[in-house]
């Protein structure tokens, strides 16, 4: 396992390495410069010269990358193009603490809700119950995250028109905080983001399940008077784990990215946010590094994927 592990993370840190250099060349190719928009309609010649050489933009394209890179190793991402004099490395960590919360409350809402409701929908194959569950799943998977969260904020503020009861149509509140009033601020944000995860999960654990219960084993099960929920839990439901697994490593991976849309429309001060906004600002270094940022999440979700593989099921193998 230990071998299997450094193989993987050799293998990982070249995945990082290519989306770095892929996401300097699309920044450094990017028509547009950004000293001149920075500096607006004062375009002094002198300035300019002067902001071109303190962000480095002066230099060949290899030796941006490299001082890019050499940045990386001290998470250093260098300073932010549309405020300037700010680094990036506070921006960053400013977001992540919202980010992370949104993220961590969608999952778990997202597990307690997706994963038992697909196994009720695969018992219950092709009845009534079956069908509301997947019908309801398949809306909200079709739905994008940006429709389901306007929709939402059109009805907040038709129910406080309504209601005369006021509630917080965008904003977070405090980080990490739950008393009444930071909770009205972050119960809709988090239902929008799990209703897209409960969906697939639901929709995943459902079709898995209905191939497990036909398998010889679960049979052999209810053959010898097993009760119907150790035949369930115990016999398919663990089987069913494997699939759901490569796709949890993921999500947990990408926790600390959050919902780009979400966090935007929401007015929520995360990573997603703060990348959507960067491309509007045409602040590369910010791009970058919540690219960055977000590819070592993922490939993090990978490696976490294949170490739950061989807890969910011995029989697989490292190699």
């Amino acid at each position: 396992m230990v071998q299997f592990l450094v193989k993987r993370l050799i293998g990982l840190v070249f995945v990082i390495l290519a989306v770095t250099f892929i996401t300097f060349i699309f920044g450094y190719l990017a028509p547009g410069d950004p000293i001149r928009a920075l500096l607006g309609q004062h375009q002094d010649p002198v300035l300019y010269a002067q902001l071109k050489h303190q962000y480095g933009l002066d230099l060949p394209w290899y030796q941006q990358y490299w001082n890019f890179l050499s940045g990386l190793f001290h998470l250093d991402f260098g300073y932010s193009f549309h405020t300037q004099g700010r680094p990036v490395s506070e921006i960053i960590l400013q977001g992540i603490p919202a980010s992370t919360e949104l993220g961590i409350w969608a999952l778990t809402l997202t597990l307690l809700l997706g994963i038992p409701t697909g196994i009720v929908a695969a018992l219950k194959a092709n009845t009534w119950l079956d069908t509301l569950i997947m019908g309801t799943s398949l809306i909200f998977w079709a739905l994008p995250a940006f429709i389901l969260a306007i929709f939402a904020q059109v009805l907040i503020v038709w129910l406080d028109k309504v209601t005369g009861y006021p509630w917080p149509v965008a904003n977070w509140g405090t980080v990490w905080s739950y008393n009444w009033s930071d909770i009205q601020y972050k119960i809709v944000p988090v239902i929008i983001f799990a209703a897209l995860g409960f969906a697939f999960y639901a929709r995943l654990t459902r079709t898995t399940m209905l191939e497990v219960l036909r398998q010889d084993y679960v049979r052999t099960a209810r053959a010898k008077g097993l009760h119907e929920g150790a035949v369930v839990y115990r016999h398919a439901f663990r089987n069913t784990l494997i699939p759901i697994m490569t796709v949890l490593g993921l999500a947990i991976g990408t926790i600390v990215a959050g919902a780009f849309f979400i966090e935007q429309i929401f007015n929520i001060p995360g990573i997603g946010s703060a990348g959507l906004q960067a491309v509007t600002d045409r602040d590369y270094p910010v791009i970058q590094a919540t690219t960055v940022l977000f590819a070592t999440c993922v490939v993090s979700g990978n490696l976490l994927s294949d170490i739950f593989y061989t807890l969910v099921d011995p029989r697989i193998k490292a190699e």
